[in-house]
């Protein structure tokens, strides 16, 4: 993937991995547009990387989410990179039924976004050339934590659709990756504060490094930390050869 001379959509890009990958892709040379539901962290964000251009949305709901492409496809018409990162993580008891359930919904900002996003904008990415999908999903999304079943449950799901979409986009100009962070300490998914470091952990800033140098490489799965142990035992040659036989 060229890393320059591109213009990029990030949602939920105003903190955490979000606006770590903002600031690179600013430095390379690329036009980046981020969004998010808050509007004081994204002119927060408009200080840390001049030259960002910023959107209020909730990228969880539709109408918010045409209305984020309509703007989009008026004011930068030449996007050719979406990062679907937005995403929400929640301690759930399941054992506490619909009450358990309280709070964002987890399906509709990590898993539904990412697919309607995606869709909204394919056949204009595509007419613009080279262009690239990355799909933000998690080492919990290749081993599961019980304390967060829904957030292992929808990374799971948009692991499974990243594989499936780059299927798909195979003879188009789009190429698809999936960025697999393990812990990020330094994010507010962790009940809305960073949390210390750990020996399993990865700063936003570290994961970002190592997107940039998975999408130099043409990596379609960009781990980083201990999800690139996970990736590798989860990696199964006879499950990819019967992967392509289903889909030739």
């Amino acid at each position: 993937m060229k890393l320059d001379g591109n213009t990029i959509l990030i949602t939920g890009g105003s903190m955490g991995i979000g606006l770590a990958l903002a600031e690179r892709f600013t430095k390379l040379g690329n036009t980046v547009i981020v969004c998010g539901r808050r509007e004081e962290r994204l002119k927060e964000a408009e200080r840390k990387v001049p030259g960002l251009n910023t959107f209020v949305c909730d990228i969880s709901k539709d109408e918010d989410r045409r209305r984020l492409v309509k703007w989009v496809k008026e004011n930068f018409p030449k996007i050719n990179v979406l990062v679907n990162n937005a995403g929400v993580q929640l301690k759930v008891d399941l054992r506490k039924g619909m009450e358990g359930l309280a709070g964002d919904n987890e399906i509709e900002i990590n898993l539904k976004a990412c697919i309607y996003m995606s869709a909204e904008l394919i056949p204009l990415l595509s007419a613009n050339g080279e262009a690239a999908i990355l799909n933000v999903s998690s080492g919990l999304g290749i081993v599961p934590m019980a304390m967060y079943p829904i957030y292992s449950a929808t990374k799971a799901g948009v692991r499974s659709y990243t594989k499936t979409l780059r299927h798909q986009l195979k003879d188009t100009p789009i190429k698809v990756f999936d960025i697999i962070p393990p812990l990020v300490h330094d994010t507010e998914l962790h009940g809305g504060r960073p949390m210390e470091r750990s020996a399993g952990s990865v700063s936003a800033a570290e994961l970002a490094d190592a997107v940039i140098e998975g999408l130099k490489e043409n990596r379609y799965e960009i781990a980083a930390g201990p999800a690139k142990n996970w990736l590798s035992m989860a990696s199964n040659t006879q499950l990819e050869s019967v992967f392509s036989n289903m889909n030739k």
